[in-house]
């Protein structure tokens, strides 16, 4: 397998990573999703509308329509059912951009806006490597979180090898992502 390919099955695994963490979530009793946690943001709420920014940050400087610094425009969400289907439609872009590009954009640069540290431009190919890596990160806290609600973490790591379709079959075939 290639970059590109590996990176077309990173969003593939991100879009049904998403899926099965925000099954979870929406599962959760009353007043577990905003309650206060210990982890790098204190609530699954904020962890989830964390990663969502970050998502949209990159994707703009990725489209080259980057209008200003993260967080500048977008607006938290407050319940877990907002932003699980602002989290889905984001993912269902991500694969389609990924599935468009070619050997040659990965190593293309996009103006990436660093704040202080000015416009930075950066390889498409390694914008999409830290944002899947990002991604990841801040799930797992989403993951470990739920450990301490009512509802049970997901696994998050069966979708690469050919040993675990078997347990991801209906839900790849479910989100189109054969």
């Amino acid at each position: 397998m290639d970059l590109l390919g590996h990176l077309q099955r990173m969003a593939r695994n991100s879009q049904w990573s998403n899926d099965r963490l925000y099954r979870a979530v929406l599962a959760l009793m009353p007043g577990e999703f905003e309650a206060e946690r210990a982890s790098f943001f204190p609530s699954i709420r904020e962890t989830l509308n964390h990663i969502l920014d970050v998502d949209l940050f990159y994707f703009d400087m990725l489209e080259e329509r980057y209008s200003g610094v993260s967080g500048a425009r977008f607006q938290p969400f407050h319940d877990a059912g907002s932003i699980a289907t602002a989290q889905a439609a984001f993912d269902r872009r991500l694969v389609l951009f990924c599935d468009r590009l070619d050997v040659q954009d990965l190593d293309r640069r996009v103006a990436t806006d660093r704040g202080e540290a000015g416009i930075i431009p950066e390889r498409i190919g390694d914008l999409l490597a830290h944002l899947f890596l990002h991604d990841i990160h801040h799930r797992g806290q989403v993951h470990a979180m739920l450990s301490g609600t009512s509802v049970d973490p997901p696994q998050l790591d069966e979708f690469l090898l050919d040993h675990d379709l078997r347990l991801r079959r209906d839900e790849v075939k479910r989100l189109g992502l054969e």
